[in-house]
């Protein structure tokens, strides 16, 4: 019955995964069909109720910038861009799709007054686009300050406010927020307080609402009621001011997981609790007017995700259309095409030259070029030659090992072999017969020495 008097979707539960570490950032665009999820992984992951199916899966995903979590997005009031912020000093504009339109320029660091700089000199905290106008949008930085800027130049900011501190100094800016009509800017600052500033004309740094130790620790969060006349805040100090729905941190040693808590605002006590995780905290989460669907993003180191909470009842469209939409089955006539692909460095025209050292050994190693002749072997030998088998062709090497020839002149004297023979050239003087008449005498040469004689 309690559930029933303040009508929370809370009956079912869809999850957007793809994470790999806590999710940090949410946006969910005004008409409701687009959501964008940011992540410690440093990654943006976005997701199409309309072209999603059961599976959940995003249709894009980009790092942002490299190295740099993902801190907060904020979409356009008219849903064909969004704005990231990441823990780089330089905030980013998307369109639609995913597609980078440009980025903020940096100020010089080395400046001592931020009036000075041209853009943020350190790591973002938060920022938001304005809820009516499309040009504009706010940041707030580690580097104590907030910017409002033209998104149609990135070069250059269109206001520099500067917190109003108790001692001279820089004190970080841990976030900000519009009210629901653009007219005023609400900044929590380092130091606790809360300061509110009304735009008009000529206005400047000096804020025209100043709510010192408004908590004891940084400020997490800010929102405006639609009617503008309550701020809501959430801080590190375990205090809601003014809040009716926000996700809890898992404390440690503690048997509760990640929550969801829904107040009373005129009351403000608690309506109902919902728990999202039982070991992951719940960092980010939104209520969306037009789907009545309720978001809220969790995860640990790990892994991360983004719960949508529903009702079938109460809820429209969202995640009531992607989950009626079963996944395509796959048909016989399916065919996809392997993709070709291309390699240009191994092209001959990006190939490095040879050194001329490598190409002279290669053409020594090569018989043909070298015009080497080919060496005994030793051993058992290949491609068809043998070695150490008193012969060098294979055929040789069958018909011995056969015993088809039987040679023994290699183990004979050449001499003795030769002087068998002699005899048997005596007696029948085959080839001498030709000289028999033409054969000279032989003549010696007579030695002069005494001795002899």
């Amino acid at each position: 019955d309690e559930e029933n008097r303040y009508r929370l979707p809370l009956s079912n539960e869809i999850v957007l995964k793809g994470h790999n570490k806590i999710v940090s950032a949410l946006a969910v665009d005004p008409t409701g069909s687009r959501v964008l999820s940011g992540s410690y992984d440093y990654t943006v992951r976005m997701f199409d109720f309309q072209g999603m199916n059961s599976r959940l899966s995003s249709f894009r995903d980009f790092e942002p910038v490299e190295g740099h979590q993902v801190r907060n997005l904020s979409w356009s009031p008219t849903a064909d861009r969004f704005l990231c912020v990441t823990g780089s000093a330089q905030a980013k504009i998307y369109d639609r799709d995913g597609l980078t339109l440009g980025e903020f320029v940096k100020g010089d660091m080395y400046i001592r007054d931020l009036k000075n700089t041209k853009g943020h000199i350190t790591g973002l905290t938060w920022g938001e686009w304005h809820p009516k106008t499309k040009e504009t949008i706010l940041t707030s930085s580690e580097d104590g300050s907030l910017r409002i800027w033209d998104v149609n130049d990135f070069k250059s900011q269109k206001q520099v406010i500067k917190p109003k501190l108790a001692r001279p100094g820089r004190v970080p800016v841990t976030t900000c927020t519009w009210d629901r009509e653009g007219k005023c800017i609400a900044g929590g600052i380092g130091d606790g307080s809360i300061q509110i500033w009304n735009l008009k004309p000529g206005w400047g740094s000096r804020p025209d609402i100043h709510v010192e130790q408004a908590h004891s620790d940084d400020i997490t969060g800010l929102k405006f009621s639609s009617d503008g006349k309550i701020l809501l805040t959430r801080s590190f100090d375990d205090s809601l001011k003014q809040l009716f729905l926000t996700g809890t941190s898992v404390e440690r040693e503690s048997t509760i997981g990640g929550l969801l808590c829904f107040f009373d605002r005129s009351k403000l006590e608690l309506v109902s609790r919902i728990g999202i995780s039982p070991t992951c905290s719940v960092v980010q989460c939104a209520w969306h007017p037009r789907l009545n669907q309720i978001f809220a993003t969790s995860g640990d180191k790990s892994q991360g995700g983004t719960h949508v909470l529903y009702d079938p009842t109460l809820s429209e469209r969202g995640a009531l259309v992607c989950v009626a939409r079963a996944p395509r089955k796959k048909s016989v006539d399916d065919f996809e095409l392997k993709p070709v692909i291309h390699n240009p460095h191994a092209l001959p025209l990006f190939r490095d030259q040879p050194s001329r050292k490598r190409q002279r050994e290669k053409i020594l190693k090569d018989p043909l070029k070298s015009h080497k002749p080919e060496l005994p072997m030793n051993g058992p030998g290949h491609g068809g030659r043998v070695g150490a088998s008193k012969g060098s062709l294979l055929t040789q090497y069958l018909l011995k090992q056969g015993g088809m020839i039987k040679e023994t002149w290699m183990d004979e004297d050449p001499r003795e072999a030769i002087l068998k023979h002699a005899d048997a050239a005596e007696k029948n003087p085959k080839f001498t017969r030709a000289y028999a008449e033409t054969q000279p005498d032989p003549v010696f040469a007579k030695s002069d020495s005494e001795d002899e004689d």
